[in-house]
């Protein structure tokens, strides 16, 4: 143990009332993974994870505001405010023998110690413990040594780690690029070796890890990356045989750090695939189209719809939004014929889901005057109380389809 360096100012006051709430019920308990990490490194931390050697129910019990979730992996999740902190028993590996030969651990609620618990962890910067009580660091993976050499370095034997999970591919190359760190040698060759592993991850993880790469300050780079570890192979197989083609690969990866750079809201998934989607469309169609296609022909389009469908993981709204982001493209310099329309067929245009897309899309490609530009988002904006309530509608309509859905598949 020793006192580091770290940005004590960051820590969230909430965690540190959960840390001492648990320590004062005599339980071991410290900050753990990526907040110790970003603290560490000098970036402010975004969630704050908490490690514990007391069991859910001793958790539930000690803290207040808390609630146990989770099947195969139980952890306790206490809620402050708008804010959600998630709690987690110290965890330890399973026999050997209870080790499936291909995919994840299945049973991974053993309590162990501390040591055990971070030696099961993914990276060694990631398995570094803080008790912001004492002040003291406790790292048994030499992860300091690797955030001090800015190294991502696999726990354990890299291959094996990745059989075990192959979402870490993809987690180890969002991480490099998000904190700028390089790949340890082994890791990377292992990650080139096991790509193919990737196909048999089930797609919601693929999608979250997605996501998550296209929200990072260069999303680009981490593509480019992936295409050429042959990761992309395996996870958007469409658009790796595309990038195959001689000088396909370089126009994509210049359309897509062009393209989001529009980004406004990073928590706004339609908006982050929908660019996505756009910098592919426009690196297959060179120059912009007299006309773009409608939202029909765009989904039932083998290309898109599988990428949308079965590679990105996009739902049915999402992709039905980005379709008609697309075809809205044909309308939006025509403002006079707009303004010949009822209120009522007007507000339906504004309503659509796919308007503020198709007016980063515009921008973006500069398709009409920034004048006609301003125009449409000030008319968004005058009516934005009647659109937001009619989008209120449409996402409870959504969930309430879903957890039908859920009951029948359940039953």
């Amino acid at each position: 143990m020793n006192k580091p360096s770290l940005h004590k100012a960051w820590i969230d006051p909430h965690a540190l009332g959960i840390v001492k709430a648990l320590q004062k019920g005599g339980y071991t308990t410290y900050l753990v993974g990526g907040c110790v990490r970003d603290l560490l490194i000098g970036i402010t931390p975004k969630d704050f994870d908490i490690a514990t050697s007391a069991p859910p129910q001793k958790v539930r019990k000690q803290v207040y505001q808390s609630y146990i979730i989770g099947k195969r992996f139980r952890l306790v999740l206490v809620k402050r405010d708008d804010h959600q902190y998630e709690v987690a028993t110290f965890r330890k590996q399973p026999p050997q023998e209870d080790i499936p030969d291909v995919g994840p651990i299945l049973e991974d609620n053993l309590f162990g110690s501390p040591k055990e618990d971070a030696t099961r962890r993914d990276f060694t910067i990631n398995g570094l413990f803080y008790d912001p009580v004492k002040e003291d660091l406790i790292d048994y993976n030499e992860g300091l040594r690797d955030i001090q050499l800015r190294m991502i370095r696999m726990i354990g034997d890299p291959y094996q780690r990745l059989e075990e999970d192959p979402i870490r591919i993809l987690r180890a190359l969002r991480l490099a690029h998000k904190i700028q760190f390089s790949i340890e040698p082994e890791l990377r060759e292992a990650m080139q070796s096991q790509a193919e592993t990737l196909k048999f991850s089930v797609l919601p993880r693929k999608r979250e890890e997605l996501l998550k790469i296209l929200r990072l300050a260069h999303p680009e780079l981490a593509f480019a990356e992936a295409f050429d570890l042959d990761v992309l192979r395996y996870v958007i197989p469409s658009l790796h045989d595309v990038l195959m083609q001689e000088g396909v690969a370089e126009a994509f990866f210049n359309n897509l750090k062009h393209y989001l750079k529009f980004r406004d809201d990073l928590s706004d998934n339609i908006q982050i695939f929908g660019l996505f989607l756009y910098a592919i469309f426009r690196t297959l169609n060179g120059e912009i189209p007299e006309k773009f296609p409608s939202s029909n022909h765009f989904l039932e389009d083998d290309f898109y719809s599988q990428i949308m469908r079965d590679e990105l993981g996009m739902f049915k709204y999402e992709q039905q939004s980005v379709a008609r982001a697309i075809q809205l493209l044909n309308v939006l310099d025509r403002l006079d014929s707009f303004n010949q329309r009822t209120p009522s067929r007007q507000l339906a245009l504004l309503k659509n889901e796919g308007f503020c897309l198709a007016l980063q899309f515009a921008e973006a490609d500069c398709l009409i005057h920034p004048r006609k530009l301003n125009t449409w988002h000030n008319l968004y904006n005058e009516n934005i109380d009647q659109i937001s309530s009619i989008e209120d509608e449409k996402a409870k309509r959504r969930k309430k389809k879903r957890k039908k859905k859920y009951q029948r598949s359940s039953k």
